[in-house]
């Protein structure tokens, strides 16, 4: 039996929530899991649910019967088959534990994606990426040849059909014309608790500022440097007698984390913006499950 994700956004009104589950009820669908946000600053209601089709509907009758609970709620809604794997584009520069950890999970399924290629400036991990059978694409990126770099890459994105790219340590910075494009749907991974010590060197900025707490943050990619709206965090302790080498160490299994488990929010369709923020929904039952052992 196929799940399916319905997601919701309007303006907060009466009777949104009765007249969704009411016509899934009339249409004979079953309502596994459901979640809600009402933000009373903003006026904006937020919505995900999943659901089965107990009686043969299909997709198709469910959208158009929707059309009018739409329109009458002036709705942004958009039903999404909980089978289908969404594309994604890894890019990574010459840290790889993000990378190797990503790779892992979508080998046993625990990260249910279509890595459709992966994307570097350099060359030390394309035996890796080879080995497992995915396109590896080499695009170097100097000063003088960025804007030839960036239409390669979106080049890329178009011809492998990626619905998301994921920056897994890639330490170049996207143009603003990529980041409008692709607005929405470019994750990447920091490495450390936005919005404190943005920018270059992260870890030696905690360590001459002497945290006791590093972290990782994963945010969607605005033309802002580390600006954009945050999907994960995480934290990490650390003490005076460690070092930034110690602290770099200690925040790559913080970093795999984080990314991981924003990716896995992002492809489940449980973030929604909020202006500079998200909304982040708790994971439905069993979407955690891997499809085998690893």
């Amino acid at each position: 039996m196929v799940n399916y994700v319905l997601t919701v956004t309007c303006r907060s009104t009466r009777g949104i929530v009765a007249a969704i589950t009411g016509f899934l009820a009339e249409k004979g669908c079953y309502i596994v899991d459901s979640s809600q946000f009402d933000d009373l600053d903003t006026g904006m209601f937020f919505m995900r649910l999943t659901f089965t089709s107990q009686e043969d509907s299909t997709i198709e009758e469910i959208k158009a019967g929707f059309a009018t609970i739409e329109k009458q709620f002036a709705m942004v809604a958009r039903f999404h088959d909980g089978a289908e794997k969404m594309k994604v584009l890894l890019m990574v520069s010459r840290f790889g534990h993000c990378l190797n950890d990503l790779l892992y999970r979508w080998k046993i399924g625990a990260l249910p994606i279509d890595i459709v290629g992966v994307v570097s400036n350099h060359f030390d991990y394309q035996k890796v990426v080879v080995n497992h059978d995915i396109p590896f694409h080499h695009v170097n990126v100097t000063k003088a040849n960025k804007p030839e770099a960036e239409a390669r890459l979106m080049g890329i994105v178009e011809q492998s059909g990626a619905e998301l790219i994921v920056l897994a340590r890639y330490m170049q910075v996207l143009s603003d014309d990529i980041c409008k494009k692709m607005s929405g749907r470019i994750i990447n991974i920091h490495h450390s608790f936005l919005p404190s010590f943005k920018g270059a060197n992260p870890y030696k900025q905690a360590f001459e500022r002497g945290v006791k707490l590093i972290g990782a943050t994963a945010h969607y990619v605005t033309a802002d440097l580390d600006e954009g709206p945050i999907i994960e965090q995480d934290v990490a302790r650390v003490t005076h007698a460690q070092s930034a080498a110690d602290y770099v160490s200690i925040g790559r299994d913080v970093e795999s984390q984080v990314l991981a488990r924003a990716i896995h929010a992002h492809i489940h369709h449980r973030v929604f913006m909020n202006g500079n923020r998200t909304v982040v929904f708790p994971a439905s039952p069993g979407s955690y499950a891997s499809e085998r052992m690893g």
